[in-house]
This record gives C-alpha cells, sequence and structure tokens, in this order.
C-alpha cells in the first residue's frame, strides 16, 4: 500500500550495487614487470594440435621468393597462433612476445618480419599455402569429433562477401555489391570467396578459400572452388553424400555441371524469372504443404519474423538456351509465405490471398519438407563469415593483394584450429562461436615456472570457471597421441 511504512523494506548496501576493488582504488597499484606471467596460455595446446596435425611438414611447401620469403614453415605458424589467439592486424601480432611467450614457445617472429613475409608471395605461393590448407584440415578431421556423421551426409555452403577496406593504396580493391544493416549498398572493397564444410551434428569448419577483386562477380571462380571445396571434404572423411548449397548468385550451369561431375548433390536459390513464375503458376492448390519453423526465422521482403509457410515441389528444366549437355532438370522445391496485409486494421480486408515466393532448385535425395529445411540452413556459412570480420578479417592488413589472400588463406587456418580445439575441449565449446572459443580457452593466463632444468610447468588461476574444459585440451592436444581405429 502506498504511503505506508514497512520495517521488513531495509536500504540497499552501495556495495552491493557494483563490484568495487577490495583495497580501494587508492591503495592499489599496477605495474608491469612479471617476465614469468602470460595472457594466452592456450595457446600451447592450440600449437601441440597443430604441430600433431602435421602443419609444419605441410608448410614446408610453400617457397615464397626473395630475401623475406624464407622460414615459411615458422612464420606461418606464428601468424596462425596470432590470429587464434585474437590478431586482427599485423602489428597485433605482438601479443606474440608478451610475457613468457618466448619462453614457452621457440621461433617467435617480429610483427615487421611476418609483414614483410607476407608482402613476398606471388598468387602462385598463394596456392601453395592452400594446398597446405586443406591438408591441414584432413589431418585435424582425422579426429571424428571434428566432423561427426560424415560418413553419412555432409553439407559444402559457398558464398562470397565484399569487405570493405579504406586504404587508396589497396591492390584489387573495388566498388561492389555488400549487405549492411539489411540493406545492399555500394561499397569499396576486396571480396572473398568461402566454402564450409559441415555436417547435420557438427559445427562448420572451413573449405578452400579465395580472395578476389572487389568488382567480381559472385559467381567469378566458383566452379573450381566448389570442385576444390567437394575434393577437401572427401580427403576429411566426408565419404557418404555431399550436398552444395548455395544462393542465387551461383546459379548458373558452370557451377552446377561441376558440382555434378564431382558427384555431389547441389541445392540453390534460384532467382525468379518469367519461367520460374510460371512454373509455379502451374503448381494446384492441394500440392501445398504446410510447415512450421521450430523458431521464427527473418523474412527480408515481408521486413518480419516468419514462423509458418507452405512448400511445393515441381519438376523444373534449367537453362533451357545452352546446349543439351547444360542443362539441368532437377526439382524446384517452392515456399510461399502469405503476404503481411498492413492495412487489416485499417478495415481493407484482402480480397484473396497474396504470397511470396522462394524457389530452390536441387536434385537432393531427401523428401521435400526435408530438403527445403536443409537449403535455409545454408545460412549457417554467414555465420562463419560473421566470426571471421570479428576476428582475423576485421582488416586485411596489406596493400599488396597477394599478401592479403595469404592472409584470408591464414585466417582459414586458424579458424579450423579453434574449431577442433573447441571439440576437445568438450560438448560445451564444440559447437561455440570462435571468439567463445578464444576467450575460454586461448586467452587464459598463466605464470611459468621451472621444476629442475628441463620441466616447464603452467600456473593456471584457481577455480577457474572453464578449467575442465581447457584441462579436457591439454590431455587431449599434449597427451600421448590416440590409438588409430
Amino acid at each position: 500500500m502506498m504511503g505506508v511504512f514497512d520495517a521488513s523494506i531495509r536500504p540497499i548496501r552501495e556495495d552491493t550495487l557494483h563490484v568495487r576493488l577490495s583495497h580501494g582504488l587508492a591503495n592499489t597499484r599496477a605495474v608491469f614487470d612479471d617476465p614469468n606471467l602470460l595472457a594466452h596460455a592456450g595457446l600451447a595446446p592450440l600449437a601441440a594440435l597443430a604441430e600433431r596435425a602435421g602443419l609444419p611438414e605441410l608448410l614446408a611447401g610453400v617457397r615464397p621468393g626473395g630475401p623475406c620469403g624464407s622460414g615459411a614453415v615458422t612464420k606461418v605458424t606464428c601468424l596462425v597462433a596470432g590470429m587464434a589467439a585474437g590478431a586482427d592486424s599485423i602489428d597485433d601480432m605482438d601479443l606474440l612476445r608478451d610475457g613468457a611467450m618466448e619462453t614457452l614457445f621457440g621461433g617467435v617472429r617480429a610483427p615487421s618480419t611476418l609483414g614483410s613475409h607476407l608482402r613476398s608471395y606471388t598468387w602462385g605461393n598463394v596456392r601453395q599455402l592452400g594446398r597446405a590448407h586443406r591438408g591441414f584440415l584432413a589431418a585435424l578431421a582425422r579426429d571424428r569429433r571434428l566432423l561427426p556423421g560424415r560418413e553419412a551426409l555432409a553439407f559444402v555452403d559457398i558464398d562470397s562477401a565484399q569487405k570493405r577496406v579504406y586504404g587508396y593504396q589497396k591492390e584489387g580493391a573495388a566498388f561492389g555489391h555488400a549487405k549492411i544493416a539489411g540493406k545492399s549498398l555500394l561499397v569499396r572493397g576486396l571480396n572473398p570467396l568461402i566454402s564450409v564444410i559441415s555436417t547435420p551434428l557438427a559445427a562448420p569448419v572451413m573449405g578452400p578459400v579465395r580472395l578476389r577483386g572487389g568488382s567480381a562477380g559472385s559467381a567469378r571462380g566458383a566452379a573450381g572452388l566448389a570442385a576444390e571445396a567437394i575434393g577437401t571434404a572427401r580427403e576429411s572423411g566426408c565419404t557418404g553424400m555431399i550436398i552444395v548449397r548455395m544462393d542465387s548468385a551461383y546459379y548458373n550451369a558452370a557451377v552446377i555441371g561441376t558440382i555434378r561431375r564431382n558427384e555431389a548433390y547441389f541445392s540453390v536459390t534460384v532467382p525468379m524469372n518469367s519461367s520460374v513464375r510460371a512454373a509455379i503458376a502451374g503448381i494446384g492448390d492441394d500440392d501445398w504443404t504446410a510447415i512450421e519453423y521450430p523458431q521464427a526465422i527473418w523474412d527480408d521482403q515481408l521486413g518480419c519474423l516468419v514462423s509458418d509457410a507452405e512448400v511445393a515441389e515441381i519438376e523444373y528444366a534449367a537453362f533451357v538456351s545452352k546446349k543439351k549437355s547444360e542443362q539441368v532438370t532437377a526439382r524446384l522445391i517452392v515456399r510461399r509465405v502469405r503476404a503481411r496485409n498492413d492495412k487489416a486494421a485499417q478495415g481493407m480486408d484482402e480480397l484473396f490471398p497474396v504470397w511470396r515466393y522462394h524457389a530452390v532448385l536441387t536434385d537432393s535425395p531427401f523428401e521435400l519438407v526435408q530438403a527445403e529445411g536443409q537449403h535455409r540452413d545454408h545460412a549457417i556459412v554467414e555465420q562463419v563469415i560473421a566470426d571471421l570480420y570479428a576476428g582475423p578479417l576485421a582488416h586485411l592488413p596489406s596493400g599488396a593483394f597477394a599478401a592479403n589472400a595469404a592472409w584470408l588463406v591464414i585466417a582459414a587456418m586458424a579458424h579450423n584450429l579453434l574449431r577442433a580445439a573447441g571439440t576437445l575441449a568438450g560438448r560445451r565449446h564444440a559447437k561455440a562461436r570462435t571468439a567463445t572459443i578464444r576467450r575460454d580457452l586461448v586467452t587464459m593466463p598463466a605464470r611459468t615456472a621451472r621444476h629442475g632444468r628441463r620441466n616447464l610447468i603452467l600456473h593456471l588461476p584457481a577455480g577457474h570457471h572453464r578449467e575442465q574444459s581447457w584441462l579436457n585440451l591439454w590431455t587431449e592436444a599434449c597427451g600421448p597421441p590416440p590409438i588409430a581405429a
């Protein structure tokens, strides 16, 4: 009751409202004077994991020319470790020299040395680095926990993104379309083409990647990348069915033909042209199946969340204007969502329902509802791109195009190393974002101490909230190698 004093209500103490220094600010000092401290102790098991997967041997085939091109094994390994710890520029690689890092690791190089090394790359060297990246993923995937269920079904997702740059001396930078805050804008940048590999049970790992000029069309080089991605998936143990998922930018005969020649299935969004609209008009009213999404999804056309829709399918012949060997006849799966009537509140009811249509061309052997749902999961590649943009691809560090292309490949290596580390740490991190894995497992503080001449001990925080996960990773990466199945 208002205005009546209740003696049971006590004023809240000031020290319960916020976290305070226990000794007060005036009695606390900060001094950078301990050479035995580590800020990124989690790099120790990551380095052991990379070495166990044979990364140094794979990098031995990367041979840039010039005086700065030597030592690719050491320098690329430094770049991978720096990106795994959160470095998103050449200057950030200085974190590898903090505190006791040189006590724990040998061969740490200065950021200027790493930058000079990247600038020595040619496009051929970038392709050598890409071969090492694919081999590294295959070696990490020998542990079945990285891609569980791969023997039955795996997905390869292909997408591109315009990475905005601001330096006027960036080679290859040009204007292209990028989606920013839900709107397609023309921005100056470079254009990474990215593939990811996943299963229904596994978080995505990065397959082959390729950097292109900013004005490159989305489908440029996509056929070759699709062939490489399917091959990488096979090398990584995906011996069962592979479905390549793409958006409408890759709806062309060359890409689909390449996928079929490599014995994989395709699932690609179809642009709404007159032929597709005519095919949709031929679907009968009784052929539609109602579906309800477990979670509401955002519809860009309607500008709202959608939780229900209807799906149907019809046979469709695509690319009929091309020669017969390039024509594709497959299933046209159509999802329709009822358009929102914004004027219903004003008493203006609709005379007949208006629908928004989304079409997918696929040769997937799965039944209608399952095939349509699998295609919508193609959005998983956008989550990987977001992880990259919040991490090592926050910047493209060089003015040289080949250096930035190499940076992209190394970022893919670091992503896969983090993903493998999260898998080994346990269920909590098996599907976590790479930023979460980095925060919980890599940026772990520690103090180094010697026990005798040869034994180094890492003292970690007592009672750390991710202690067991970190120890799981340490045991898996630094313990005896697993017994071959």
